[in-house]
């Protein structure tokens, strides 16, 4: 399985800048994050376990990142909530189900809340959780080496341990343990 973070977006470009939190919920990729995607794209056609399957945050960084793999690599989009980020930020107010389904109306968002993100006062262990979830629920899967997985710096780092730049790809083995980190790490 690839782990990918999403390509940059207006509020990294700012925070990156400033160390403060913007303001912008949601945010767009920037043309450098648009760019960082495509070459990542490119290297996952040469991946050593051709990828068969994306799947993506309902954030709207996320699915713009998803957009461009899934064009250079010709594969359908499956909407994956439980990879969302970490919310702590105003980045991570989501958009309402309606109008993401309005802007990717070739996407199913049927299985999401119309307010599916959470407040913003997620907890390290809340997100802990669902990295365990998400970590049995891959493992479980047949096909998990040909899955590329559109995600967050927050849950990339609780699940792996590996902070990843914009649109890094990071290889993950759910059927491998991984140590869990703790609110206290």
């Amino acid at each position: 399985m690839i782990l990918i973070r999403h390509g940059q977006s207006e509020f990294n470009a700012h925070h990156d800048r400033t160390g403060r939190d913007p303001g912008i919920p949601d945010p767009k990729l920037t043309d450098l994050g648009r760019r960082q995607v495509a070459a990542s794209a490119e290297a996952l056609k040469r991946h050593s376990h051709p990828i068969r399957r994306l799947l993506a945050s309902p954030y709207t960084r996320a699915l713009e990142t998803a957009e461009i793999v899934a064009r250079v690599l010709d594969l359908p989009i499956e909407i994956e909530h439980s990879v969302h980020e970490h919310a702590h930020y105003h980045c991570d107010i989501g958009t309402p189900r309606s109008r993401l389904a309005e802007r990717w109306p070739a996407l199913s968002f049927d299985h999401i809340e119309e307010t599916w993100w959470p407040n913003l006062d997620e907890t390290r262990d809340q997100l802990e959780l669902r990295c365990q979830a998400f970590h049995q629920r891959a493992a479980s899967l047949p096909d998990w080496q040909h899955i590329a997985v559109v995600s967050h710096w927050g849950f990339i780092l609780q699940l792996t341990g590996h902070s990843a730049a914009n649109a890094e790809l990071v290889p993950f083995d759910p059927t491998r343990a991984r140590k869990i980190r703790s609110a206290a790490t």
